[in-house]
């Protein structure tokens, strides 16, 4: 939890100061806008090249020993961060973080896939709800810090760098505290091709309904996490006028409200996969959209907006990443799971495009962005309500009618 809390709070201290730095820019609006997105973009293509990698390492080896590895990596990718912050080269701020984009791509399958390994089953969903909690709280802090260092360091961002450095070797401290499990799959072949790797991982998710669906899940809740996100950034500096720090405290809010809805699902749950949950939390990102799409809308409101949006998103993500940790066998959770990344950052990278296009061929505003993203989001809802008819049912006994956790973990039967 600590190592992920970290490797959250870096992730996005880094990016949301490159961001910032190039909105601070001279530049056309065009071009700055541009920039913005092929920020997300870079950051996201590792998780398209690298994540099947990642989760064949997880599958073949250790997965504390793969997670210790990337930290190690870190600590050399943070230090030519430095280098390239204090060079003001914007091609060498994009390539670091384009390389923290690979180290995240490779980290991910292990960080998940370890969670079954050594948590009982009757704690799965409590324990991813801990953990988004304490990642979204690092991404609230990473966010607020990479605001605050492009506004107070100014000329000296490469100060940001050796500040990163230095929580990139706590990181590496702490994990090497994680509990040693041994490999799921020792003998696993390496998986080259990442396109005839995924294809093996979709037919195998095909084959079971409650998985494929969950794949499809993951990936629309982080195209329209990211595009809010994306699109947050604009409306912030274009429609409400804010400073840096200002800025990166909405971020802040989305990230809250994601961390306190993950850790309420996992509360709800009840040691079962509540797919309730997802229904309610989709319906709730809908409706707090539609607001944030009306222009003159206050900061306070828009602000309690985005804490709801976020909200909506932990309970609908925490049954979603618990599907897809508990119900591949064991030596195939590290494949499924890099699987489920790649798809998820080819839903983040198709985001840059989709900005791009909105912003500069439809021309729609910041607050239409908004809209759409409630629609995709309706959508979602929409279609795990036709399918899983009684879920809200189930979710709302567990509620009323609560049963120790002790009496285990439940994964719902498949409906016909």
């Amino acid at each position: 939890m600590i190592t992920q809390f970290q490797n959250g709070f870096s992730d996005l201290a880094l990016k949301t100061l490159i961001v910032f730095l190039v909105l601070g820019r001279p530049m056309p609006e065009s071009e700055r806008d541009t920039y913005v997105a092929l920020a997300g973009g870079l950051f996201a293509i590792p998780f398209i090249l690298f994540s099947l990698f990642g989760g064949w390492l997880a599958d073949k080896f250790s997965k504390q020993k793969v997670m210790k590895g990337v930290k190690w990596a870190e600590i050399g990718i943070m230090v030519f961060a430095t280098g390239a912050l204090y060079s003001e080269l914007l091609v060498l701020e994009m390539s670091a973080l384009f390389l923290m984009g690979c180290h995240s791509a490779i980290f991910g399958p292990s960080k998940y896939g370890i969670l079954p390994e050594i948590l009982p089953d009757d704690r799965l969903s409590w324990g991813n709800g801990i953990l988004e909690l304490l990642t979204f709280i690092g991404i609230i802090l990473g966010t607020v810090a990479g605001g605050m260092f492009a506004q107070h360091f100014g000329s000296s961002q490469y100060l940001s760098g050796v500040f990163l450095t230095a929580l990139a070797c706590l990181g590496l401290i702490a994990s090497m505290f994680i509990p040693e499990t041994p490999a799921a799959n020792p003998t696993a072949e390496p998986r080259i091709n990442p396109v005839v790797d995924l294809k093996r991982q979709l037919l195998f998710m095909r084959s079971d309904r409650d998985l494929w669906r969950a794949n499809w899940g993951s990936t629309g809740f982080w195209f329209v996490a990211t595009l809010v996100q994306m699109n947050l950034t604009i409306y912030a500096k274009d429609v409400l006028s804010l400073t840096e720090q200002e800025n990166s405290l909405l971020n802040a809010a989305l990230a809250l409200g994601i961390g306190l809805g993950s850790a309420l699902a996992g509360l709800l749950s009840r040691g079962k996969i509540q797919y309730g949950l997802v229904q309610i939390g989709a319906m709730g990102m809908a409706l707090f959209a539609v607001p944030m799409g009306f222009h003159g809308l206050g900061v306070t409101l828009f602000s309690l907006c985005l804490v709801g949006l976020g909200l909506s998103a932990g309970l609908f993500i925490v049954p979603v990443a618990a599907v897809l940790q508990h119900r591949p066998p064991p030596e195939l959770r590290g494949a499924v799971q890099g699987a489920a990344n790649l798809m998820s950052f080819i839903g983040i990278f198709a985001v840059s495009a989709v900005q791009i296009a909105l912003n500069r061929i439809l021309h729609c505003s910041p607050g239409e962005v908004f809209w759409i993203c409630g629609v995709v989001a309706l959508i979602s809802g929409g279609y795990a309500a036709a399918t899983r008819r009684n879920a809200l049912q189930d979710l709302l006994r567990a509620i009323l009618e609560p049963k120790p956790i002790s009496e285990g973990f439940v994964v719902p039967e498949q409906e016909s």
